[in-house]
């Protein structure tokens, strides 16, 4: 099994995450700010890390129990949508879900030192204020809110980030390019996928839940002119599976 090391944010020292489970499962809980400021988008970047920590050790073979600490009944209703918009796997409702117990714990605050478990702790995140219309997920009107996620996969999780609307307009300009390559490396005969490329994705998920190195990978793939284009799909239709970000959408839908 392969294991993930994130840095602990309790002890200050790394920690294997899935050697922390019992019978092949680890529970996670979400701690949200529930912050009044329409400026602070810390909240969805708590869901996406617990999303992402999810696929990520799902993909290894272990199953993940997650719950949400305890957001007030209104908040709960807009912190589900939000995920509903971002792709994120809903939690468990709170009271069936894991507990204070958990195994691993995603905070945006100083972690509770008298709670066991591995403490996950992400930067805060500003936004352009949106207008009434939009939803908690798009900083912009018209955005796509997976754009937002894919923003946000871009920066290590625990490091500060700012959603302005030119970081949004340009992770949307990467999204419909991906979207149209993967659709278009989709006719032809399926490659698979390397397994020097498997080995550094997991590497750099491994390795505190390296988004960024997993994006750059992508980059890396799309550009190599050595790489059969059934390969190049299958790359990202599988790295998907953990950056959900929908990038075999447009697949068979392209005019003929």
């Amino acid at each position: 099994m392969v294991m993930l090391r994130v840095m602990d944010r309790r002890t200050g020292r790394p920690s294997d995450l899935p050697a922390r489970g019992r019978r092949g499962t680890l529970t996670l809980r979400i701690h949200p700010t529930c912050a009044q400021d329409p400026a602070d988008a810390t909240d969805l970047r708590l869901l996406l890390v617990g999303d992402v920590l999810l696929r990520t050790v799902e993909r290894w073979g272990v199953q993940v129990l997650h719950a949400l600490a305890g957001p007030p009944p209104d908040r709960a209703a807009s912190l589900r949508q939000a995920m509903a918009d971002l792709g994120i796997h809903p939690p468990l409702d709170e009271g069936t879900g894991p507990g204070a117990g958990a195994d691993a714990h995603v905070c945006a605050e100083p972690p509770d030192a008298a709670t066991a478990g591995v403490w996950l702790r992400v930067g805060r995140v500003r936004r352009d204020i949106p207008a009434p219309r939009d939803t908690e997920a798009g900083a912009a009107g018209g955005t796509d809110p997976l754009a937002v996620r894919l923003a946000l996969l871009a920066v290590p999780y625990g490091d500060p980030v700012g959603l302005t609307t030119d970081v949004l307009a340009d992770a949307a300009r990467t999204l419909a390019v991906w979207r149209a390559r993967v659709a278009h490396w989709a006719d032809s005969p399926s490659k698979p996928v390397p397994a020097d490329l498997a080995r550094r994705a997991d590497a750099a998920l491994a390795d505190d839940l390296g988004t960024p190195g997993v994006l750059r990978l992508l980059s890396e793939v799309e550009a190599a002119d050595g790489l059969p284009d059934g390969a190049k799909f299958e790359t990202f239709a599988l790295l998907d599976r953990v950056l959900g970000l929908e990038l075999t959408r447009e697949v068979g839908r392209r005019s003929p």
